[in-house]
């Protein structure tokens, strides 16, 4: 195990009004920095990764109806994410060991009704179909983090919750390629995330979504799982994986999930696994010989 991925809230480390001062601004900040050293000290890579963010959003597949960062919204808010970001990187430029995973799971096509206009919104942000405030696009993104002059990896996460990359050559069902934010530093990876309930689940999506990215630009998993308490999903997709020397990160390091509800790789801070962390924990040690 090489990396740890680490979901941050943006109303948290802007230090909003709204959220407790205890858990906000510097005390949040110090906190992250904290945690990211102790990783880095231990030879892990910190994933910094946006994962909750302030919007009004009652569309299609919302999470709640609150402007607040306690749920998951279609793309990141411009006036929270770009400040949010420009502060991240100035913070850990120069630590290689850190990289930007931009945002948790975009589904803007959600919103906006369509793939094309998704990716549309998912690139440039602005004004988009369906989403009630000003989106951070992707590129508006990638700009506010060089713009600190950090040269940090950047991940970037597909649409549909981040496992759906897209087909090559096809008009409804576009290609992430097509769409790839311009960076003057070259170093863009692609995130997906892959559970036994989405809909590219199968090695046959794998092949035909997944394979023709990762010839192209690195792809990072940046979550994979399944919510049936066994391994019977994410052990062949590790599997593939590992033949495609594509990294992932299974989700997640949480005992407050059940291993349905979550899903959990553990069920206490000891670290006893479920019945879906043993698969990992099994795969993870078969690699290490």
């Amino acid at each position: 195990m090489t990396a740890v991925r680490v979901p941050l809230n943006e109303a948290c480390w802007n230090g909003e009004s709204y959220v407790n001062p205890a858990y906000a601004g510097a005390n949040y900040i110090s906190a992250v920095t904290a945690y990211v050293n102790l990783l880095n000290s231990n030879g892990i890579v910190a994933i910094l990764d946006l994962h909750w963010t302030d919007g009004a959003y009652t569309g299609l597949s919302a999470g709640c109806t609150s402007a607040q960062a306690v749920c998951q919204k279609p793309m990141p808010d411009s006036a929270q994410a770009i400040p949010f970001w420009t502060s991240v990187a100035n913070t850990f430029k120069g630590n290689d060991a850190v990289i930007f995973d931009l945002f948790n799971e975009p589904y803007a096509s959600r919103a906006t009704g369509s793939a094309i206009s998704g990716w549309q919104c998912w690139l440039n942000g602005g004004t988009c179909p369906g989403i009630s405030y000003q989106v951070a696009g992707m590129q508006a993104m990638v700009n506010a983090v060089r713009s600190t002059g950090a040269n940090n990896v950047i991940m970037v996460g597909g649409e549909e919750y981040a496992n759906d990359l897209g087909t090559p050559n096809s008009t409804s069902d576009p290609s992430i390629l097509a769409y790839l934010p311009t960076d003057p530093d070259n170093d863009i990876a692609v995130s997906w995330h892959s559970y036994n309930f989405n809909a590219c689940n199968n090695q046959s999506c794998w092949t035909s979504q997944v394979q023709p990215v990762i010839a192209q630009v690195p792809v990072i998993a940046g979550e994979i799982g399944e919510n049936d308490c066994a391994s019977s999903y994410v052990t062949p997709l590790m599997t593939w994986l590992d033949s495609q020397q594509t990294s992932y990160l299974a989700w997640a390091w949480n005992a407050d999930f059940s291993c349905k509800r979550g899903p959990g790789l553990i069920s206490d801070y000891n670290g006893t696994p479920t019945g879906y962390g043993a698969g990992v924990e099994s795969h993870l040690l078969s690699l290490g010989g």
